[in-house]
């Protein structure tokens, strides 16, 4: 990421809703490129859904031509189902990137909030406030969407971690 900059594409995964970002890195500069969401319908059959986030991610990779990928790790909770659901959704979406040519990094929720926060417990509205003023943006930028906002999170705190090792070794 050193030199002329990078663009990193960044990961909030869900079976029905995915939270997509871009952003590009200069430096200490960030400009957003593209925020979004791939939805799937919950009466939809899992192969076709699969298929659909796979396809449309392609999609955004070949638009858009990131140089790496950053995805949230998968945060264990009570709820098994649901764990599976986006067990399901991020394989696919690694598949993607992989297939792509990208480089592949993953971030657990704690490091994702600390890297944008300072705070590994913090709100979604923390998280969205301090994107703001990271990003010089105001609400409504992105889709009124936390998965949107979140992926964008995950941009951050990939280009935060990964400018910290490259100065530590």
């Amino acid at each position: 990421m050193a030199g002329k900059g990078s663009r990193v594409l960044g990961i909030d995964p869900g079976l029905a809703t995915t939270g997509i970002s871009i952003l590009d890195i200069k430096g200490s500069d960030y400009d957003p490129i593209y925020s979004g969401c791939i939805i799937t319908k919950k009466d939809t059959p899992l192969s076709v859904r699969v298929v659909n986030i796979y396809n449309e991610l392609s999609d955004i990779i070949d638009k858009y031509k990131p140089d790496c990928m950053a995805i949230e790790e998968l945060f264990f909770s009570s709820n098994t189902k649901t764990a599976i659901a986006v067990g399901h959704s991020r394989g696919v979406l690694m598949l993607a990137g992989g297939i792509k040519g990208l480089d592949v990094y993953e971030y657990t929720p704690l490091e994702i909030k600390q890297a944008v926060v300072g705070y590994g417990r913090a709100t979604k509205k923390q998280i969205k406030y301090m994107l703001m003023a990271i990003l010089g943006v105001k609400d409504g930028f992105f889709p009124n969407k936390d998965d949107a906002w979140d992926a964008m999170a995950v941009s951050i705190c990939h280009a935060n971690m990964y400018k910290f090792k490259n100065k530590t070794g």
